[in-house]
């Protein structure tokens, strides 16, 4: 599933591509048909990203929500005016397909659909092709607020208030002071649950934008065991832990790729992506990159969890 960087780096490209302009919104495959008619012939204002969701906002004030799940991915192309990824989205492992720098031929418009194209959007300089999401609707702005509502903090809170300052809207949201106050959220809903943290960075409500890539990374980068506990964590703990996610996830939206490891830890003969791009992820069997014990792999709560059962013991009880 696309993690939370995915989605910042789509709204991104959503704002860059379709910002500002009138937008033709279809459904070729039809199951999106009624409510792109409700959306289609009005300016997109702005878009913005909360965790593992895409939001749009239309002249009309209605809004486009978008869940990309499992198999969700934009495919994007046009003109000059038209930057960045060609698809982002599923599948993972490869990362975004980049455009052709190279490609000079003039824009004759959007292709003939292929395959099963939930929603298009089209615009005088490009288009996009959304297939394959768990979630595609178009809501007012209290249905917004409810969704918004189920989710917790999202590491990516800075990243979207700078983005959102550098398009030149009106902000009195400081980016440091948000990360500050997503923070003390993450903490209070660790406080709150016994379930180990190996859930719980899982669980779009208590943080909102991890996978199980970044869960496994980050556990492995500030030496949790996943079966700890979660409101047995320090304050130090969990602090260290928030913002090495904030750091890696900031990485991914910069990137387009998830890259967690440090350079002292790679191996040098070997390329970055994707030999050298993790520390435990999908490396079970594997020696670890800093003690050479072997990764471990368990199934916990329907997903694949990886770690180093040495460089993540449990904590020593006192007593």
């Amino acid at each position: 599933m696309p993690e939370g960087h995915s989605l910042h780096r789509l709204s991104r490209q959503f704002d860059d591509a379709f910002g500002g302009q009138t937008v033709r919104v279809s459904s070729p495959q039809g199951r999106f048909a009624s409510d792109a008619a409700r959306l289609d012939g009005h300016r997109l204002e702005s878009s913005w990203a909360k965790g593992k969701q895409l939001f749009a906002r239309f002249s009309n004030d209605l809004y486009l929500r978008v869940h990309l799940g499992l198999y969700g991915a934009v495919d994007f192309g046009g003109d000059e005016h038209f930057r960045g990824a060609s698809s982002i989205g599923a599948p993972r492992r490869i990362g975004e397909r980049e455009l052709d720098d190279e490609s000079t031929g003039e824009y004759a418009g959007p292709p003939a659909p292929v395959g099963q194209v939930r929603a298009r959007f089209v615009t005088g300089h490009g288009w996009a092709d959304l297939r394959g999401p768990s979630a595609c609707e178009v809501l007012d702005w209290d249905q917004v607020n409810t969704q918004l509502a189920k989710l917790g903090p999202d590491p990516l809170v800075g990243t979207a208030v700078r983005f959102s300052q550098s398009k030149g809207r009106e902000t009195d949201k400081d980016p440091s002071a948000e990360l500050e106050r997503g923070y003390l959220h993450f903490r209070r809903n660790l406080e709150r649950t016994r379930t180990p943290i190996g859930i719980v960075l899982m669980n779009q409500a208590l943080i909102s934008g991890v996978g199980n890539i970044y869960r496994a990374e980050a556990l492995f980068r500030s030496r949790v065991d996943p079966q700890l506990p979660a409101n047995e964590l320090s304050t130090r703990t969990a602090k260290r832990l928030w913002w090495d996610i904030v750091g890696l996830m900031e990485d991914g939206v910069r990137d387009g790729r998830i890259i967690t490891t440090r350079q002292e830890d790679r191996d040098p003969t070997g390329p970055l992506w994707p030999e050298n791009a993790y520390y435990v992820y999908q490396r079970q069997g594997l020696g670890c990159r800093r003690c050479n014990a072997k990764v471990s792999l368990a199934e916990v709560a329907g997903r694949k969890l990886y770690w180093c059962s040495r460089c993540q013991r449990p904590p020593r009880k006192r007593g």
